[in-house]
């Protein structure tokens, strides 16, 4: 580990007056992930801010068209809180099935959603692949058994993130404090694939940090989940995982969202899916049939072809469950 100087600014302005002035700044919300990679050699800041002095940033605000969670929220904090459980309850379901309870506790919202990628290869510092400008990704040639199937484009890795899958399904915007002006945008598009950029996950310039995430009210007939499979028991990231989100009018199905995460190296929408079920009854939709339709474009290596299989059947059982009368 290098040395670095830490300092805990008291304005959002502070901050990104810092970032911008020192180009080996980093921020740190909970910490769980950054002194991870600090520690392991892999980030090398000379300039450490800590945001628990800022204020207003763990705050969970109910308006009357939305609902806005801070950046340095706590992953228990969503998890407990009344109103994210009785209209967001598949986002709560995933803050429950995150980690374990002492990361929850000091892990963050913004730092879940902007956390580097688990890949092994990208986390170890004698394996310099892509994505820590190196020339080559390892996954090629080594072991895929936790990589994505699809939407790889140079690096392979996944987005880590569980509680971005329901954000993204539940329409979240994101709200980014920067030095020419704050902004925002729909949290689907706030994630980038390697395409774009192979050496970042997210769309964050140099200077900004994430403020905060708003969702939108849900509408009447709304209904979701959230389903996870893991390895481990507790504590274990995605293999896949599905958030589900629909709007029933009468017995017709008005609006559909299906995310998918652990299979892309961004949360992926099952848009063939979510066009199978719009306007259907709910009486005449099979589950298997738009599960059927979820990653066709799907190109797993062979140590992780079990990725396709699992997220069909967790679609089938996120759709069974969520469409029961």
């Amino acid at each position: 580990m290098n040395p670095f100087e830490y300092r805990e600014p008291s304005s959002m302005e502070d901050v990104v007056g810092l970032l911008t002035a020192y180009e080996d700044a980093q921020v740190m919300a909970g910490g769980i992930d950054l002194l991870g990679e600090i520690k392991e050699g892999v980030a090398s800041p000379g300039l450490l801010l800590g945001l628990a002095g800022i204020p207003g940033l763990t705050e969970i605000s109910e308006g009357p068209t939305e609902l806005v969670i801070g950046g340095m929220a706590t992953i228990t904090a969503i998890e407990q809180h009344p109103a994210i459980r009785r209209l967001y309850p598949a986002l709560a379901e995933a803050a429950e099935r995150l980690a374990t309870p002492q990361v929850r506790n000091a892990g963050t919202l913004a730092g879940n959603l902007c956390q580097r990628p688990r890949c092994w290869y990208y986390r170890n510092p004698l394996t310099p692949c892509l994505k820590r400008g190196g020339d080559t990704c390892y996954v090629l040639e080594g072991y895929s058994k936790y990589m994505c199937v699809t939407g790889g484009s140079g690096c392979y890795a996944v987005n880590p993130s569980d509680a971005a899958v329901p954000l993204v399904a539940y329409g979240a915007g994101i709200n980014i404090a920067g030095p020419a002006e704050d902004r925002s945008m729909p949290l689907e598009e706030f994630f980038t694939g390697p395409e774009v950029d192979i050496t970042r996950e997210n769309a964050l310039e140099r200077g900004e940090v994430v403020e905060s995430v708003g969702l939108p009210e849900p509408p009447p007939g709304t209904r979701s989940i959230f389903l996870k499979a893991q390895e481990r028991v507790a504590g274990g990231f995605a293999l896949t995982s599905v958030a589900t989100v629909v709007t029933i009018n009468g017995d017709a199905i008005e609006a559909a969202s299906i995310v998918l995460g652990g299979v892309a190296p961004t949360p992926l929408r099952a848009r063939e899916s979510e066009a199978y079920l719009l306007g259907k009854g709910v009486r005449d939709v099979s589950p298997e049939q738009a599960a059927a339709l979820v990653l066709p474009d799907a190109q797993p290596f062979d140590d992780n072809r079990y990725k396709v299989t699992l997220a069909r059947n967790l679609v089938t059982r996120s759709l069974t469950r969520v469409l029961q009368p």
